[in-house]
């Protein structure tokens, strides 16, 4: 019995070998992307901000809320059974609207949920259509993502497709960016009749878009570099652990070869 599972084991696994070697696979690392595209970092930075605010209000209700136990268990001895109960389902009310608050911000549909899909998500799809666009061009068979929950014991670098990802959302950003421009010549051939206060409206908003630009070019340069310490460290900590691992092993073997001759010895 055995034997015969083993051997449909096998043959499964000889099955999926062959399967693979016409498959193209290539991976991504969503977290080095989006961390690439300054249009995610500040839609992410405004969703920070409000998620702090709303957590500092909470914070507030509920210090207002332990206080008024704090009151009622220090004055107890001196209210009257009617005043300590109107007391107590005042901070059952306050818990309650509390608990509500905390539904209405972090709930399931609650207004952190509505504000990521509305800040993050366009961005989270733009990243999408990108990694599309690139299998089916380059014919991969499956994408995977190595920062989710996929558990990738080995990633060979030559598979990584995250600085084609960026760069397709660079480039994308570019177009727009040249469209927007020639929008606005055109604007301006238009509007030739502009005052010197319009024009001047429009000049610094041309600079300002060339310094936000800028800005997003330094941030990647800041990124990447970043990404490649990260690598370096991982792989120095790769190297650290082999070594490690060398020498544990060395030492295993010596001492089992030393109580190998302690044991002739003995048997002498």
């Amino acid at each position: 019995m055995k034997k015969n599972i083993l051997s449909i084991v096998l043959i499964l696994i000889t099955g999926i070998t062959v399967a693979q070697k016409n498959q193209r696979i290539a991976y991504i690392d969503m977290e080095y992307i989006l961390q690439s595209i300054p249009a995610y970092l500040e839609a992410q930075n405004s969703l920070d901000a409000k998620v702090e605010k709303w957590k500092a209000r909470l914070d507030k209700e509920a210090r207002a809320i332990e206080v008024l136990k704090t009151d009622l268990t220090n004055e107890k001895a001196i209210l009257t059974k009617d005043l300590i109960e109107e007391r107590e389902e005042d901070i059952s009310i306050k818990q309650e609207s509390l608990r509500r608050l905390e539904s209405l911000y972090f709930g399931p549909n609650g207004d952190m949920y509505n504000l990521r899909k509305q800040l993050v998500k366009p961005v989270q799809d733009q990243v999408y259509n990108a990694v599309q666009t690139i299998a089916s061009r380059k014919k991969y068979d499956f994408v995977f993502d190595k920062s989710s929950d996929l558990v990738m014991l080995y990633s060979n670098k030559k598979h990584d497709i995250s600085d084609l990802v960026v760069q397709m959302i660079n480039i994308d950003q570019r177009r727009q960016a040249k469209k927007d421009k020639i929008e606005a010549k055109k604007s301006l051939l238009k509007n030739d009749n502009l005052s010197d206060e319009q024009k001047e409206k429009i000049a610094k908003r041309e600079e300002l878009k060339k310094k936000k630009e800028a800005d997003r070019l330094a941030k990647i340069k800041q990124i990447e570099e970043k990404r490649k310490q990260r690598l370096e460290e991982r792989a120095n900590k790769r190297k650290l652990l082999q070594e490690k691992r060398k020498a544990l092993l060395k030492a295993q073997e010596e001492a089992r070869k030393k109580k190998e001759e302690e044991e002739t010895k003995e048997n002498k």
